[in-house]
Parts: structure tokens; C-alpha cells; sequence
């Protein structure tokens, strides 16, 4: 981008402003490997339950799949559907796409289950919502990112909503 444009730019324009939306731990059994496909290697995470908790939602993860695409750059892109239930019963729909990517012997360790530094490799997210719920009715209209760790069991998400 040109200095000069920059330069100009509000101060609203020069950065994000986040605040925490709310942690979510999936729980994932070992993956279905559908294989190489034309399109990629395929695999699916059938999400089997889960929670999430912050200051203005909590709950649990009623169901969801995780569509997987290995690709051979060592990225690896998740496309997610859940369904959240909040602890006063309202259902969310949750979905986002995730790029997980690092050096092949972190993915390799992940793949297998093993413990990593969550900073040795990029996983971040980007949840989108939609709720028939009054009462949250507000995240029908805000962006999310999110940045996760994957642990043996299923990943572990931090998840911002962008002010």
C-alpha cells in the first residue's frame, strides 16, 4: 500500500479491535479417511460433543462434522459445521474454515496425536454464526477469528469477536 494512502487513514482504519467471544474445546474421535480424491486428500472428523464457555455465552457442542482437505503444501483446510447449545437451551449454528500449517514433522506429530508447542505451527479460524434465538440474535451479525491448538482428542479453540 502507498505511504501516502496509509498516512491518511483514520485512526479506526490503522488496526482491529477484538474482544473475547468465547473458548470452544471439540471433541473429535480419530478422523474417517475417505483418501486422495480429485480434489485433495480427504478426511472427515465426525465432532461428537464439546463446550464453550465465555462472559456473554456458554455451553455445550451438540454435534457437527469437520471436512478436511490435506493439501501438499503441508496445510491442511478444515471446513466446519457445528450446532452449539447455550447453557439456557438456545441453538447456534456455527461454521468456519480453518488453515492449519506448519513444518511436515509438526503436522506429522499432530496427525498422530502427539503434543506440540501451539506456537511451532499457524491455526487460525474464522467462525461466522446464525441463531434463530432472540436473545443472541446479535451474532448474526458480527465476524469472529479464532486461533486453535490441536490436541489428541480434538482442537481447542480462542475465539474474538472483531469490534
Amino acid at each position: 500500500m502507498s505511504t501516502s494512502l496509509m498516512q491518511n487513514l483514520p485512526d479506526a482504519l490503522k488496526s482491529l479491535r477484538t474482544r473475547p467471544l468465547f473458548v470452544l474445546r471439540e471433541q473429535v474421535p480419530p478422523l474417517l479417511v475417505v483418501g486422495q480424491t480429485p480434489n485433495a486428500f480427504r478426511r472427515i472428523g465426525v465432532i461428537q460433543g464439546g463446550s464453550f464457555e465465555g462472559d456473554r455465552l456458554s455451553g455445550e457442542v451438540v454435534s457437527g462434522n469437520d471436512w478436511q482437505s490435506v493439501r501438499t503444501d503441508s496445510c491442511i483446510k478444515l471446513d466446519v459445521r457445528l450446532v452449539l447449545k447455550t447453557t439456557d437451551g438456545a441453538l447456534i449454528v456455527m461454521t468456519y474454515q480453518c488453515l492449519r500449517a506448519g513444518p511436515p514433522e509438526i503436522i506429522e506429530k499432530l496427525d498422530k496425536g502427539e503434543s506440540v508447542d501451539p506456537t511451532s505451527y499457524y491455526f487460525r479460524m474464522n467462525p461466522m454464526f446464525e441463531t434463530a434465538s432472540r436473545k443472541y440474535d446479535w451474532m448474526n451479525r458480527i465476524i469472529t477469528v479464532g486461533t486453535g491448538h490441536r490436541l489428541a482428542d480434538g482442537p481447542l479453540y480462542s475465539i474474538f469477536e472483531i469490534l
